[in-house]
């Protein structure tokens, strides 16, 4: 394709719970905007603060967020229930920023592999950019490990929708840790489209902290994190690292009560504060890390090169975490502690052992998935 002209490139993203799905399209469409590509991220979440774009443009849609982490139900910002009248709203509004923006590139975040939800808005905007002159290529950002589905139907119909709609999938992840086989029974069909990336993960330079003999306690965007916070309070006293300062950093999303509730338990060893952009950095310089076991919040624990314990979140029949922990587990570079046994005593014992072990050896995984998504688009777009 010859654009004769700056390449364009629309990333539409949705994240509903934890703030995971949009930090990984905010790193590609800075890397992307970073390679002269005219970027406009199109986000459907709620508004966060802080985000580092760099050029990159950013279009808020009407925001929508799921109620609980069933993913059964969403509410918008004042906590209403979204109507038809709503969801054509957002449809509108994101054909209207297809048309303004007039891309090169086309980027959906996790559909046609999740999301299945905002179909009524994406197949519309499938349709009009196969019907755009030029086309754009179209790609599917996805992350390592999708979630289960009991219904084998559903991998089909996902497989049938990347094979009719997309010219490649972008797969931010390792094959030699997580092959996409590892959760998407399908991938057969649709291995000619995978392009691995490697993780979009932290990458640069160390911190500006030294070695800062702290623990650092972390539970991501927040919203269901409340109880591993609690718990690592309650077995600091009960570890061999229970004279070093513990740092609690509760996601953005973690309701004000429960924050402030956690705050007053605080006392000269506990520092309990909101997350920090200086994350990546407080891990390269801590003692241990006690986390979740999301995407991102993995990915800076093996950046980093800490001694790490994983709780993977396992509520309401989610088993993305557990399968990304016991991998990175089964490669040395972390320990578990099951959700359904999270107790001060275990979580104490998982610390201890972690820190009797050596710390993990500089990783061979990918990390540098951004800047490689980045390469990739841009040679398939090729100006």
């Amino acid at each position: 394709m010859n654009t004769g002209s700056q390449a364009r490139t629309l990333i539409w993203v949705q994240h509903l719970l934890g703030i995971g799905h949009l930090r990984r399209a905010v790193s590609i469409a800075r890397a992307l905007a970073n390679d002269n590509i005219d970027v406009m991220l199109v986000s459907g979440g709620m508004p966060l603060k802080g985000l580092n774009l760099g050029k990159a443009k950013f279009k808020q849609l009407p925001p929508l967020q799921a109620t609980d982490a069933t993913f059964s139900a969403m509410i918008d910002i004042a906590g209403r229930e979204p109507d038809s009248a709503f969801f054509a709203a957002r449809r509108n509004q994101l054909l209207s920023l297809y048309r303004e923006h007039r891309p090169h590139a086309l980027i959906t975040e996790m559909y046609p592999f999740g999301r299945r939800k905002f179909a009524s808005e994406l197949l519309p905007l499938l349709e009009i950019a196969h019907q755009s002159n030029p086309r754009p290529v179209i790609f599917s950002s996805v992350r390592d490990i999708l979630t289960e589905r009991s219904d084998p139907t559903r991998s089909t119909e996902m497989a049938d929708l990347a094979l009719r709609w997309y010219r490649a999938i972008l797969v931010h992840s390792d094959p030699d840790l997580i092959p996409f086989e590892t959760t998407f029974p399908e991938t057969a069909r649709i291995s000619h489209l995978l392009r691995y990336t490697g993780y979009v993960g932290a990458v640069g330079p160390g911190g500006p902290y030294g070695s800062s003999q702290e623990v650092i306690v972390s539970a991501g965007g927040g919203a269901v994190g409340a109880h591993l916070l609690q718990t690592a309070m309650e077995a600091r006293e009960l570890s061999v690292l229970a004279d070093q300062r513990w740092r609690l950093l509760a996601g953005p999303n973690l309701p004000r009560e429960w924050f402030n509730a956690l705050q007053n338990l605080a006392h000269d060893g506990v520092i309990v504060e909101r997350a920090r952009s200086d994350f990546p950095a407080l891990l390269e310089a801590a003692s241990l890390s006690i986390s979740q076991a999301g995407y991102n919040t993995a990915l800076d624990v093996v950046s980093a090169r800490v001694r790490s314990v994983l709780v993977p979140f396992a509520g309401k029949g989610e088993t993305e975490q557990t399968v990304r922990a016991e991998s990175m587990a089964a490669a040395g570079l972390a320990h578990i502690v099951r959700e359904d046994n999270l107790t001060p005593e275990t979580l104490a014992a998982a610390v201890d052992t972690a820190w009797a072990a050596p710390p993990p050896g500089e990783s061979e995984i990918g990390v540098a998935g951004a800047a490689e998504s980045a390469q990739i688009i841009s040679e398939m777009v090729s100006l």
